[in-house]
């Protein structure tokens, strides 16, 4: 899932070489963090939130197949 969230953050921003995407495991819910560059935070998010909202919706129909909840947290 980190894969996935990561690969379509690098293909939004300007830098890709600073995305990070790190996992924080609960005991029922994944929670994933997204940290990009400063000045990509805007293309990441996306007006209105369209694109993290799309984000999110992608992840939770990855994580629904796996049978387990995850989370999308955009970090500055």
């Amino acid at each position: 899932m980190n894969e996935l969230i990561g690969f379509i953050a690098q293909q939004l921003v300007d830098r890709p070489e600073d995305v990070v995407v790190s996992k924080v495991e609960g005991s029922h819910t994944t929670v994933l963090e997204l940290r990009v560059a400063k000045q990509d935070i805007g293309k990441v998010i996306g007006r209105e939130g369209r694109t993290a909202q799309a984000m999110r919706t992608i992840l939770s129909a990855v994580s629904t197949k796996a049978r387990k909840r995850a989370v999308l947290e955009i970090v500055e």
